[in-house]
Formats: structure tokens, C-alpha cells, sequence
């Protein structure tokens, strides 16, 4: 369904052990950004029944039902740079994408 890159699965793994209740990552898509659709990332301590689930070892990734059929191809990625890090996430579904890549339209 997704990929993610060692690099962003090495970061979400940090990210999941500093916060103890945390279950995972959700990775979500929502209305608004200059694009039309705006993606969202955020440290998740319980997983609904309609979620989607990918389990990577020991790295858990939710999405909820409306963003994972968005989502369907994504690449996660984390990139460090001198302009800054963070993840970044390429989406074959995207038709048009704003310049700092947080928002798209499919």
C-alpha cells in the first residue's frame, strides 16, 4: 500500500520509543493546503476499527479510511538537509503538488 524508506522507518522508530504511548504512526490526508488536500502525520496511541493497518516489523503505520485509498502508492521518506528535515511523502496519485510538497490535488 505505502513505502517507507529505511531512513523514515529508522526516525518513525525514534519518534514511537520517546513517546510511550504511542502505537504507531498515523499518516492521514485532509481537506485544505493551497492544492486541495494536505497531509498530516501524528504520534497515535489507539487504532480504530475502520483503520488501515501495515505492520513492518516492529513499526506500526495507521491510516484511516478516507486517507488510505489517497495514499495507495506513497513513498514516506525523511530527508536531512541544510534547509531543514522532515518527512516527505511521494504520492503517484498526486496530479498537481505545491512547491514545499505539503499539499496536492489527486
Amino acid at each position: 500500500m505505502i513505502t517507507i524508506t529505511p531512513h523514515a522507518e529508522q526516525k518513525i522508530r525514534e519518534f514511537v520509543q520517546q513517546e510511550h504511548a504511542a502505537v504507531g504512526l498515523r499518516i492521514y490526508v485532509r481537506g485544505g493546503g493551497c492544492h486541495g488536500y494536505q497531509y498530516g502525520m501524528a504520534l497515535e496511541s489507539t487504532v480504530a476499527d475502520d483503520d488501515t493497518v501495515i505492520e513492518q516489523g516492529d513499526l506500526t503505520i495507521i491510516m484511516d479510511s478516507q486517507s488510505a485509498p489517497l495514499l495507495q502508492g506513497a513513498e514516506v521518506e525523511y530527508l536531512d538537509s541544510v534547509q531543514g528535515s522532515g518527512f516527505s511523502i511521494k504520492n503517484p496519485q498526486a496530479k498537481t503538488t505545491c512547491g514545499c510538497g505539503s499539499s496536492f490535488s489527486a
